[in-house]
């Protein structure tokens, strides 16, 4: 348990191109949302609420007696219903909320609390999560988003493109099968803390130019001067539910347990 203060949001938007209705998947006889609430429950949050759109989505939580309150269906991005969360709760400026994807129901605690604890001691507006690459392929997928931070720790910049580039490595090794030794490249991980007064900001945040080019939402953050810190982690944290194969593997795993 942390005795650290901040809550927690799960936004569980029911519908999904690849998933469609992925919040109620079974997972062991529970619905996966439950299943990450569970998790969530573990960092200690003073609160949690599941964030959704669907109302079979708010019974399916509310019948584990996980708190679930509805928001628009409109709404174009996750950090846009965080906001309107934040609204509907009235919380004040400095709560710290910690966005848990509603797909992740293997997440370590222990990183939601680090996350929430990075917020709070770097003063920052976000934070978020990073760990060191180890493998080329990984640095040259596009679907990998980098991260390259400042000596503070904050985030200088994301890119889905291969970032930092060790030109004078690459070019010997014809094109980079390998990775030089100590090289400085972090995968960014898609767990962030926000100050509440960030997210009731975010809505009248022009979108940036990087963040149409990259499809990166959080460079809109950096493009208008919020800093966002990053905590490390030493590897990658489990795998989310993205598609119908990640969905029946997860299946498998709970059926086990």
């Amino acid at each position: 348990m942390s005795a650290l203060a901040f809550k927690i949001v799960i936004p569980a938007r029911y519908a999904s191109t690849r998933l469609p209705g992925k919040p109620l998947l079974d997972l062991g006889g529970k619905p996966m949302i439950v299943r990450v609430a569970e998790r969530a429950r573990l960092a200690g949050a003073e609160e949690i609420w599941v964030a959704t759109d669907n109302l079979e989505v708010r019974a399916a939580a509310e019948a584990y007696e996980v708190a679930a309150l509805m928001t628009r269906a409109d709404h174009p991005t996750g950090t846009d219903r965080l906001a309107e969360v934040v609204e509907q709760r009235g919380w004040s400026g400095e709560t710290i909320v910690v966005n848990v994807q509603g797909d992740e129901p293997l997440i370590d605690p222990e990183i939601i609390i680090q996350t929430a604890r990075q917020l709070a001691t770097s003063g920052a507006d976000i934070a978020t999560v990073a760990h060191p690459i180890t493998e080329a392929g990984d640095f040259f997928n596009p679907n990998v988003v980098k991260v390259v931070c400042r000596a503070d720790g904050d985030a200088a910049y994301f890119s889905r493109a291969p970032i930092p580039y060790a030109r004078d490595h690459f070019a010997r090794e014809n094109g980079g099968e390998t990775l030089p030794a100590g090289f400085p490249a972090y995968r960014h991980v898609g767990l962030y803390a926000y100050r509440a007064s960030f997210l009731k900001a975010y809505a009248g945040l022009s979108v940036a130019p990087t963040e149409q080019f990259e499809s990166l939402e959080q460079l809109r953050a950096l493009w208008h001067g919020y800093r966002i810190s990053v905590a490390l982690i030493d590897a990658a944290p489990a795998a989310g539910v993205d598609t119908p194969e990640d969905a029946e593997r997860m299946r498998k795993l709970f059926d086990r347990v």
